[in-house]
């Protein structure tokens, strides 16, 4: 089928496509519709087949012409979709967004038939400078205070955990064990906020209602009613600004035996490290290349974020909508569930899991827009991936995993994991030579612990 085309920009990466079929075309349509029903349609006081088909077109009136529309629409569509040559790349729908007949058009066998299509386009990525970009790197130091940082969470997740005596009374640094509900006005336990068999550290805040001073001095077996109020910036929104009534039993109480910092300890970590000084030289290792990364992904993320000012790009809704849906199937699968339990489920029995996409926009957002210029960069940079660079990263990633060799091959000639593989390849190697044309000045000294917490 002849189809002529004009294409429109819209807002958002959005496309408006008019198809005209010329008069003919849409006569020609209907006539062979006709014919085919003429042939099989059987009308009282006619043989099959041989009704005449004025006749035929009166029997079926509107639904012969609504057939005719859809199936006009469908090869007009199918004809300009379907070709490789019909439309430029940046003019094809994605593939998450379906075409829209803006207005479903009338029949009309004497005049042409037109209709427009509204869909969803790759945006256009009109790259802004990118190379010369200039940023500020704070100077990062590893200090004892880090290495003894590390060392006392070796030491607690190595910790001896043993009861308390039955008199023993609550202590900071304790591990206790409590039944805890909100209470009714009438001073009842609410059953919808009971929680059993809670185990945290005292003194660490690890609980939601933050009662670890109440539960301090109490024995094992006790029982404790009290009031908190929370004050209107407290983090958690669904106790700021309120008090609340609690009651709290202490079930089991613990205490932890820490060991002495020696070599002992250390042997008793791993039998690799002789002495506390080859354990802390392990722990800056570790911290070094950590801090490396760290340091590389900092970078990264700032020079982005400038060359995305000089980018702006036009993200469509579908596209947003089909990543933030990609999270939501991402993380019931981890959790064994389905998408839509997923959302009706809460946290700690507060707000639904589904509040959390509003959080998760911006991010997604954000990610779109960096991947769309990274992948412009590795156009212009004209980077190609190799079977041997294939070859050498498999290598790597099977020594950094631990997985076999074999087996690492194996998976990366399945499915769309090559390709997955590649573009990896491609974004690590624009990523580089991003950075290489950068411009990165040395700013304020901070610890590792301070550039870790501000930059997880």
């Amino acid at each position: 089928m002849t189809v002529s085309k004009e294409i429109s920009r819209l807002e958002h990466s959005a496309v408006k496509l008019t198809l005209t079929v010329a008069k003919d075309e849409v006569r020609s349509a209907y006539d062979k519709l006709v014919d085919k029903y003429a042939k099989s349609f059987q009308i009282p006081g006619f043989r099959k087949g041989k009704a005449p088909k004025n006749i035929l077109e009166r029997k079926l009136g509107d639904a012969l012409k609504g057939e005719a529309i859809a199936f006009i629409l469908e090869e007009a569509t199918a004809s300009i979709f379907e070709s490789k040559d019909e439309l430029p790349l940046d003019a094809r729908p994605l593939p998450y967004s379906t075409p829209n007949i803006d207005n479903m058009p009338d029949l009309n066998l004497e005049a042409d038939l037109v209709f427009t299509l509204t869909y969803d386009t790759m945006p256009a990525v009109q790259l802004g400078p990118w190379k010369g970009v200039e940023i500020e790197v704070p100077e990062v130091v590893i200090g004892g205070e880090d290495i003894q940082r590390e060392l006392e969470i070796i030491r607690e997740r190595n910790a001896v955990v043993q009861d308390r005596d039955d008199d023993a009374l609550a202590a900071a640094g304790d591990v206790v064990t409590v039944n805890y509900a909100e209470l009714t006005p009438e001073g009842a336990a609410d059953p919808a906020t009971e929680r059993q068999d809670f185990v945290f550290t005292l003194g660490t805040g690890h609980n939601v209602f933050k009662f670890d001073d109440d539960v301090l001095g109490m024995k094992k077996g006790d029982s404790k009613d009290f009031e908190k109020s929370y004050p209107e910036d407290f983090p958690d929104s669904e106790l700021a600004g309120k008090t609340k009534k609690l009651r709290v039993t202490l079930t089991a109480l613990k205490e932890k035996k820490l060991s002495a910092l020696d070599d002992d300890f250390a042997q008793d970590v791993d039998e690799k490290y002789k002495t506390l000084d080859d354990l802390k030289t392990s722990i800056r290792d570790r911290l070094s290349k950590d801090l490396e990364e760290r340091l590389r992904a900092f970078k990264i993320n700032k020079i982005m974020g400038k060359i995305m000012e000089n980018t702006p790009v036009d993200l469509p809704e579908s596209m947003i909508q089909f990543q933030l849906d990609r999270h939501w199937q991402n993380l019931a699968q981890r959790l064994n569930m389905t998408v839509d339990a997923l959302k009706e489920a809460t946290r700690d029995g507060q707000a639904p899991l589904s509040a959390m996409i509003a959080t998760w926009r911006p991010e997604t957002v954000k990610a779109l827009h960096s991947g769309l210029i990274l992948d412009a960069i590795s156009k212009e940079l004209n980077i190609e991936v190799s079977d041997e660079d294939i070859k050498v990263h498999i290598e790597n990633l099977s020594q950094k995993s631990g997985m076999s060799l074999e087996d690492m091959q194996s998976y990366y000639q399945q499915g769309e994991a090559r390709q997955y593989l590649e573009e990896e390849i491609k974004e690590e190697r624009a990523y580089q030579q991003i950075l290489e044309e950068s411009v990165i000045k040395i700013g304020n000294t901070m610890n590792y612990r301070e550039f870790a917490e501000n930059n997880g």
